[in-house]
């Protein structure tokens, strides 16, 4: 089985990062998408098991054994998208052309000066929402990033635009930390960005069916949006091939209700509905999925539920 994503080990060295970053920034995007190549096929043959999660994943959303072809292309979708950060910090939306659907609802909930809640997930690339925000900078985006899972690459990508990387609240400073300062943005009108499908080392979990099994989500995110009581869109930033990208805002819930009383059942089905839209996004881009671990087997997954939001410890 796959280890814990946590467990697995960043990419290259701080030497070999910082090598490629400057040769793309002066190579230009073209330049790097071809670099891209070789070192797409390098991972397929050196990283067995991020290459298994790859082939399992694929099977299951196209309902058949995936080809070698495929998995290279899924490994390839992601490696693009990782390197598009690049210029995105660097850059802004200049260098891409990126559709945006359903934004009219976000501010519509802007104006409203409440906050509000965007929750995401490991697909596509959620740098264009960062680079979004810029058409508005008068409202604050706060975005929640675990800088310690890929210490040498957010060092980097943070150098490019030092005022983003200035806006991350980093979830490994503690779970009640992560509420005030989610609380803080909202109760000032602004928007706290989060990623909510995957679950931290002895984090609370539940399963609910995603592609055909029952998978684990962090319960933590739901349990934060409950306590804010603003609300909660979900975010889609998906690679659609070249300069392109598509990003999507849909209403989640104009605010999350969990009863003490029925806990339990409350969080089982919005994480249903969660779960379903990210299915949903799943069969529509099946190679913009990048949770490159045994997604469905992760041995911490623990079914209690938690009295509070402190336990929030999101991804």
């Amino acid at each position: 089985m796959t280890a814990h994503w946590q467990d697995q080990p960043e990419g290259g060295g701080r030497l070999s990062i910082r090598l490629l970053i400057n040769a793309f920034l002066r190579g230009g995007r073209g330049f790097m998408r071809v670099c891209l190549y070789p070192i797409t096929l390098y991972y397929f043959l050196r990283r067995g098991s991020e290459r298994r999660a790859s082939y399992e994943y694929l099977s299951r959303v196209f309902g058949r054994p995936a080809t070698p072809w495929e998995v290279l292309k899924h490994l390839h979708c992601f490696a693009v998208t990782l390197a598009d950060r690049i210029y995105l910090l660097a850059h802004g939306e200049r260098d891409f052309e990126i559709e945006v659907n359903g934004v009219e609802l976000l501010q519509d909930y802007v104006a409203q000066g409440r906050g509000v809640l965007l929750i995401g997930s490991h697909q596509g690339s959620f740098e264009v929402l960062r680079a979004l925000s810029a058409r508005c900078p008068e409202v604050p985006l706060r975005v929640l990033l675990d800088k310690q899972k890929t210490p040498a690459m957010t060092e980097f990508l943070e150098a490019l635009a030092p005022e983003i990387g200035e806006a991350v609240i980093d979830v490994s400073q503690g779970g009640a930390a992560i509420t005030l300062a989610v609380a803080e943005a909202c109760k000032a009108g602004g928007m706290v960005a989060l990623l909510a499908d995957r679950g931290r080392a002895r984090e609370v979990l539940r399963r609910v069916d995603f592609l055909g099994e029952p998978a684990p989500f962090p319960v933590g995110p739901w349990l934060l949006a409950n306590t804010l009581q603003v609300p909660v869109m979900l975010c889609f930033g998906m690679y659609r091939g070249g300069r392109r990208y598509a990003l999507s805002f849909e209403t989640f819930a104009e605010r999350v209700e969990i009863p003490r009383d029925d806990r339990p059942r409350a969080l089982d089905n919005i994480l249903q509905r969660y779960a379903q839209r990210l299915e949903h996004y799943a069969r529509l881009e099946p190679y913009n999925w990048f949770n490159f671990y045994d997604f469905w087997q992760q041995d911490d997954c623990v079914d209690v539920v938690p009295t509070s939001a402190s336990s929030m410890r999101e991804a």
